[in-house]
C-alpha cells in the first residue's frame, strides 16, 4: 500500500525581482516549486534562492 502524504502540500515560490524591469535578462517569471508541512509552517515561506532572471540571490516568497 502507498503512503498517505498527510499534511504536506506543494507550493510555488516566486522572486521579488519580477517587478524590477531594469534588470531584465530573460523572459518569464522566476519560480521554484517545493513542498511544506502545513502543520509545522502555517505561515507563508520566505527562502533565499538563486534567481536566474537577475543573476543574484534574492528572497523568494510563497504565492497561492
Amino acid at each position: 500500500m502507498g503512503k498517505n502524504k498527510g499534511s504536506r502540500i506543494t507550493i510555488t515560490l516566486e522572486c521579488e525581482c519580477k517587478n524590477n524591469k531594469s534588470i531584465k535578462r530573460r523572459n518569464g517569471i522566476p519560480r521554484y516549486t517545493t513542498s511544506k508541512n502545513k502543520r509545522n509552517t502555517p505561515n507563508r515561506l520566505e527562502i533565499k534562492k538563486f534567481c536566474t532572471y537577475c543573476n543574484t540571490h534574492n528572497t523568494f516568497k510563497e504565492i497561492k
